[in-house]
């Protein structure tokens, strides 16, 4: 692999207050392009999200700006590698929440569950008196869970809330553990359930991400691959990268052999989508699809 081919990537987030957003992303923004960076970072009163990549001289020089501006060290920030450019553009975007769960009283800057560190994280979900939750949507969890772990079936993280309502009692649940892609919507589920009464809360440190990359294999209670929301689609142990595909009609993870099925139309439809896709959102996708052909032929 040349040193041309080769990205850098960086997922991290820090729940922090921060006094003015807007020239918070601005500076950000400016940065990044200095530096060739690309990918996406959200800004919010409440802290700083995203997943960026670089070549490797480039992205260590970003990652330590944003440790001068908002110390991200204090929350997380994990490093993968890709043979290809992970993100076509660079977003910095402000928003009202880094991970949007529109609840109010939760305050993960103030109160959180208790980290587990991936290390010990087998002997804590092997317990028989725990409820181990996945508070990722449907879509993450099709292709990897922990064994044994409670799939919510959500299709979008405002509804964990109604989720634990409905079907959770902190007076029953004694002892609840969660986890997430890299422990941001921990963070925010864990300060929630505290908020209702659940007095024995905790989360996986790191998230199945960092699991993946310190857990050796065999010793390993994770299954199937972890969903990413970039061109990798998804990792395994190692954080190597699956060979899951998406479907880019409704962004839904698809084994290799799923492409094989009448229901698949590259860029357009799959078997998850193929019975709610309209003849206009059939055009509408072949043309955005074309047009990214298009882009890549061109090699932008």
């Amino acid at each position: 692999m040349t040193q041309e081919q080769t990205w850098k990537i960086a997922a991290l987030y820090r729940f922090v207050e921060i006094a003015e957003p807007v020239d918070m992303q601005k500076t950000i923004k400016e940065y990044c392009l200095e530096f060739g960076i690309c990918g996406t970072i959200l800004i919010a009163p409440e802290g700083i999200n995203g997943t960026i990549a670089g070549h490797p001289e480039s992205l260590p020089q970003i990652v330590e700006i944003l440790e001068d501006l908002l110390e991200i060290n204090k929350g997380e920030v994990k490093y993968a590698e890709a043979d290809h450019k992970p993100f076509r553009h660079m977003k910095v975007r402000l928003k009202k929440e880094i991970v949007t769960m529109r609840q109010p009283d939760v305050d993960p800057t103030t109160s959180v569950g208790t980290y587990v560190e991936p290390k010990d994280w087998n002997a804590l979900i092997n317990d028989p008196d725990l409820i181990m939750l996945d508070t990722r949507n449907d879509y993450e969890t099709a292709i990897g869970m922990f064994k044994g772990a409670t799939d919510p079936d959500t299709k979008v993280f405002t509804a964990f809330a109604d989720y634990v309502e409905k079907n959770l009692d902190p007076k029953k649940h004694k002892k609840v553990a969660m986890y997430c892609t890299g422990g941001i919507r921990c963070e925010k589920a864990s300060s929630y359930m505290l908020t209702q009464g659940f007095e024995e809360v905790y989360h996986l440190k790191g998230g199945i991400l960092k699991y993946l990359e310190d857990v050796p294999e065999e010793e390993s209670l994770w299954e199937g691959s972890c969903f990413l929301f970039d061109r990798r689609v998804g990792v395994a142990h190692g954080l190597k990268e699956s060979a899951h595909l998406l479907c880019y009609g409704c962004r839904y993870p698809l084994d290799p052999e799923d492409t094989n099925l009448d229901s698949y139309e590259k860029g357009v439809s799959c078997k998850h989508c193929i019975d709610t896709l309209t003849p206009e959102k059939a055009r509408a996708f072949r043309m955005r699809h074309q047009q990214f052909q298009k882009l890549a032929d061109e090699h932008i």
